[in-house]
């Protein structure tokens, strides 16, 4: 009688060699859609596997950082050639373990390639400035300088795209790095971390280490050894990783929550709207920080907009994404799906109607995955909870507004401020709401998704502690500054003492 092959183990990577966890512990991988298809087991890990990843990251630091940039971002150019051959095999497994379409995982890739190229550009362009000295006979100028081992504690829904936007910069920039992924999608960031090795990256410089949040994400943000920590995912472990690692002083960056509107006017192209509101939405089941969950429409057009968006979404395919038909994946695990059924209910009992879904599917086909319903409520108060707090799955706020100024009130008048949208042909409005919406991104015309590698991303208020991803803004982040002064007058000069 033949028997089932045992599943594969994969293994923490530290000092350049793949090694269980010293717990002798594994945790399951399933495919969120298929809760049977088990995609591999990933061992996890303790606080002593953080130990040793980063006393490796430690040791390859003392000679990385020396390494001529622009020969460290040659390997991170060979590492974008090789992801750019293993686009499809990678986007095929994402969808697997975290059950986005396939359509949206070949994006996630294609943005880790991205972001891999941009940075090996920078090994050429770590610029700093030269100016004149107030003194005579005085150099003035600054350098960027690398700082350390980077602890990277990364999300489940870009399970490439953003450890790519941690990783690239901070080495390309000197520095070593330990990477935690979420637990629910670790295979993506294994993948990463073995194309790098493969383009010639050195042992240690980068060490993978897996598992959960208190066991291994918390040994790592408050290790003494690790002097920069940039974490992605929910306000509320964002706040315990900033207490963490205040003690320290850690060079921390926190990008979080969202609750993101799409502003309709009423000069607006209603089925352009239409289209940003479903895309903006419903695009990767709602489980965007920058998902458009709440849509404010000028009440002269609220009733046309509503029903042409839900002419729409009834006609959106739920199923596995692997399924080149399938338009909305599952939610990524049952909590995820329990949290998106209990704000359906907040949502009825706060008063706002249920235009179209609601419902958990798992029946048939849906049986075994964690699916629900694209689903929309009207008549929303900005102040409800639905309208207010960040639900992270496949539900949408209509709330109607009567003009601009309300619009624009309706927009900030959250906790959070990542991005925002606003559709009108008027471009004098365009510009304003450009001036007042209080957000990091904001789109014109366009959903609040869609961000590109070489701007600057993340938000204000709880979004963010000021940092930014992606682009310079990102190279800021993982270097410090060093200001220089070479005199060659051969005699004391006082700066504003002598220069009076």
């Amino acid at each position: 009688m033949a028997t089932a092959a045992a599943p594969r183990v994969y293994k923490n990577f530290i000092n350049g060699e793949w090694v269980e966890a010293s717990s002798g512990k594994a945790y399951e991988n399933r495919n969120p859609a298929n809760s049977n298809e088990m995609v591999g087991m990933f061992v996890s890990s303790s606080s002593e596997d953080v130990d040793a990843a980063v006393d490796a990251a430690n040791e390859a630091y003392k000679s990385w950082r020396l390494v001529p940039a622009p020969k460290r971002a040659e390997i991170l150019y060979r590492a974008a050639e090789l992801l750019l051959l293993r686009k499809e095999e990678f986007s095929k497994d994402m969808t697997r373990e975290m059950g986005k379409v396939l359509a949206e995982t070949r994006g996630d890739v294609q943005e880790t390639i991205d972001m891999t190229y941009y940075m090996a550009g920078e090994g050429r362009r770590l610029f700093g400035q030269t100016t004149p000295s107030e003194l005579p006979n005085k150099f003035a100028m600054s350098v960027r300088q690398s700082i350390g081992v980077c602890g990277m504690i990364t999300p489940w829904n870009f399970p490439m795209a953003i450890p790519s936007w941690k990783m690239m910069p901070a080495l390309v920039a000197g520095n070593t790095v330990v990477l935690k992924p979420a637990e629910d999608t670790p295979l993506s960031s294994y993948h990463l971390v073995q194309t790098l090795t493969e383009a010639g990256l050195p042992k240690g410089v980068v060490n993978l280490v897996n598992g959960y949040g208190p066991t291994a994400s918390a040994p790592l943000s408050q290790h003494k050894e690790v002097p920069v920590v940039s974490f992605t995912g929910s306000t509320a472990v964002g706040r315990i990783i900033a207490e963490a690692c205040a003690p320290d002083f850690k060079h921390v960056s926190l990008e979080m929550g969202g609750k993101n509107i799409i502003i309709v006017m009423d000069d607006a192209n209603l089925d352009l709207a239409v289209d940003g509101a479903v895309w903006g939405g419903f695009g990767t089941t709602g489980q965007r920080c920058t998902a458009a969950s709440r849509v404010a429409v000028h009440k002269s057009v609220y009733g046309e907009f509503a029903k042409r968006l839900v002419e729409r979404v009834k006609k959106l395919r739920v199923g596995d994404g692997r399924d080149p038909d399938v338009d909305m994946g599952p939610c990524i695990n049952e909590q995820q799906l329990k949290t998106v059924m209990s704000y359906v209910e907040i949502g009825k009992t706060e008063g706002a109607k249920l235009l179209t879904g609601g419902n958990r599917l798992d029946t048939g086909v849906f049986a075994k995955g964690w699916f629900h319903e694209p689903t929309i409520f009207s008549d929303c108060s900005a102040k409800m909870r639905i309208a207010q707090e960040e639900i992270f799955g496949p539900v949408v706020s209509l709330i109607p507004v009567n003009d601009f100024a309300e619009a624009v009130e309706v927009a900030n008048g959250v906790q959070y401020g990542l991005s925002a949208s606003i559709y009108t042909k008027d471009v004098n409005q365009a510009f304003a709401a450009i001036r007042d919406i209080y957000t990091g991104i904001v789109y014109v015309n366009a959903p609040t998704i869609g961000a590109e590698t070489h701007l600057p991303f993340g938000g204000t208020k709880q979004t963010g502690n000021g940092h930014r991803e992606a682009a310079i803004a990102a190279i800021d982040f993982y270097t410090e500054w060093k200001t220089l002064y070479i005199d060659y007058s051969d005699k004391l000069q006082r700066a504003q003492i002598d220069n009076n």
